[in-house]
Order: C-alpha cells, then structure tokens, then sequence
C-alpha cells in the first residue's frame, strides 16, 4: 500500500503540460471606440409629438365601394336595334376619296398599277 501512494504522489508531482487549442491575444486599449461606445450608449433621442406628421403625411379616406354593372331594362331592343345596324368597316370612305383627289388626281387602283409597270431600260452605249 505504501508502494502504491508513493507512485500516486510521484504522478501529482510530475510536470504537467497544457495545450490550448486556440490563442487569444492581449486585449488592447482603445480610447476612441470607448469614447463612441459610450456616446452611443448614452444617446437618447428627442421625444416626437403626436402630431410630428401632420403636414408630411395625408389622412387616409377609405375608397368608396364599386357598384356592380346593372343591364339595360330593355336587353332584346337594344340588341335587335345592334343587329340591324351596318357594320363600318376601315373608317368612312367620303374621306379616303377626298385625300385620293388632294394628291395628284390619281386613285388607288391608278397609283398601284404606276408601281408595278416595268421600269424603262437603259440604253447601252457601244
């Protein structure tokens, strides 16, 4: 027994090594950043009045609702009254006639048989 307390104090009494697994360095002094930290902590920022956006802001009114589209009383006249009528079809031809004569006194059908004839050939010269 004695044997075994001598090797158990021999053990306490070895050096023992550490090892850190990580470093960390001396911690610096910095007066400026205490300086801001501390203005930082001490800002307090000046109460708004309730009415600090009166002028910026304006009041909301809610949209009045939509109403829902409602048909004509008489649906089958005015639909009759819409077959009935001629449909236009282009735009109104009193007005096509009248550019047709401002232009040269030519009408369409005279002007696109001019661009499809054959254009003159030239002479060639020997």
């Amino acid at each position: 027994m004695y044997e075994t307390q001598r090797i158990h104090t021999q053990a306490q009494r070895a050096p023992q090594t550490f090892v850190r697994s990580f470093s960390v360095s001396a911690v610096k002094m910095d007066l400026v950043q205490d300086l801001y930290v501390n203005q930082l902590k001490s800002y307090k920022p000046a109460a708004k009045s309730a009415d600090a956006h009166v002028g910026s802001v304006r009041t909301f009114s809610a949209p009045k609702a939509p109403s829902a589209p409602t048909l004509p009383s008489d649906l089958a006249a005015e639909l009759s009254k819409f077959d009935a009528q001629e449909p236009t079809i282009g735009g109104s031809a009193p007005k096509a006639a009248a550019a047709a004569t401002a232009e040269g006194n030519e009408s369409a059908d005279e002007y696109l048989k001019f661009l499809e004839q054959d254009l003159p050939k030239a002479e060639k010269h020997h």
